[in-house]
């Protein structure tokens, strides 16, 4: 009986230190919690879409276009910004302290200057004629190269572009390129009366000659001059056995003789005996009068 009021104080104190020990515990994490909690909203605050978080990390204005941060916001006061210098370009609001450079359109690049930098937009690079890209970088190009030129004995399939490069191919049988352009058929001597001498390739056209040509015109009058000749010998030998008058003396009188083109008339005064010869020679516009005195 006298041990049961020692039993009941001993569980009593039992009680009082779970509880003690418990309300410690909560204590402690509540602590831990708020500290967290103030840690977060200075470390981990997100900041707006017009802000930019500085280096002490609090969120500052953002500078506009065209400009970037001199000094970032301290407590009451607020960003303040410096313009972007020659050469140099920002595109967008931003919380940056130095501006971007302008890009360089180098003409050993196959580029030029289609738009010329400025304080809120980069220098925009062209392409130069007879030149096609081959790198890019943010839609710009900033590398092109020469178009290709097509051998001798090719053509032009497809002419090269802003972005693509010319497309070659050979010459086909029967038909050559001497520039790389166009490839064009080989001449037809037979079409043109000519001899072909020289074979073509798919550099160069066929060789054609003209055929020798005949000059049978010529021939009929050399071959009347030896008869000329005797005829002149014979004429005065007529004359004597006709009589051997003085007086035998042919006479063309008033006789207009006009030589045909081409023709070998030596005098357009001629005796009866080569008038029939050189009738073939010469065309007898007016004869009035022949006779004998």
């Amino acid at each position: 009986m006298l041990k049961s009021p020692k039993w009941r104080f001993k569980n009593n104190q039992d009680k009082d230190g779970g509880a003690f020990s418990k309300l410690y515990d909560m204590t402690t994490m509540f602590v831990i919690f708020l500290f967290a909690l103030l840690t977060l909203s200075k470390f981990g605050k997100a900041c707006g879409p017009s802000e930019y978080k500085s280096a002490s990390g609090e969120c500052c204005p953002m500078c506009n276009i065209g400009s970037v941060v001199r000094s970032d916001c301290t407590g009451d006061l607020s960003t303040t910004c410096k313009p972007c210098g020659p050469g140099t370009f920002m595109n967008g609001p931003n919380g940056l302290h130095s501006c971007f450079s302008c890009r360089d359109c180098a003409e050993s690049q196959g580029l030029y200057i289609q738009s010329t930098c400025t304080t809120i937009q980069n220098t925009i690079c062209g392409v130069i004629d007879g030149h096609y890209c081959i790198e890019y970088s943010n839609s710009q190009c900033i590398h092109a190269l020469k178009h290709s030129v097509c051998e001798l004995g090719q053509e032009i399939k497809t002419p090269g572009t802003k972005t693509s490069d010319t497309v070659c191919v050979n010459c086909t049988h029967g038909f050559y390129s001497s520039s790389g352009l166009t490839c064009t058929k080989w001449t037809d001597c037979t079409a043109r009366d000519e001899i072909q001498t020289e074979d073509g390739s798919s550099v160069k056209d066929v060789t054609c000659t003209p055929k020798r040509r005949e000059r049978y015109y010529l021939i009929l009058p050399v071959a009347l001059i030896p008869f000329f000749f005797i005829s002149l010998w014979l004429f005065p030998q007529s004359h004597k056995l006709s009589g051997g008058k003085d007086r035998g003396t042919i006479v063309v009188s008033k006789m207009q003789v006009t030589p045909l083109a081409g023709s070998l008339c030596l005098n357009p005064c001629i005796s009866p005996a080569v008038y029939n010869i050189f009738s073939v020679c010469c065309d007898l516009a007016v004869v009035e009068k022949l006779e004998y005195l």
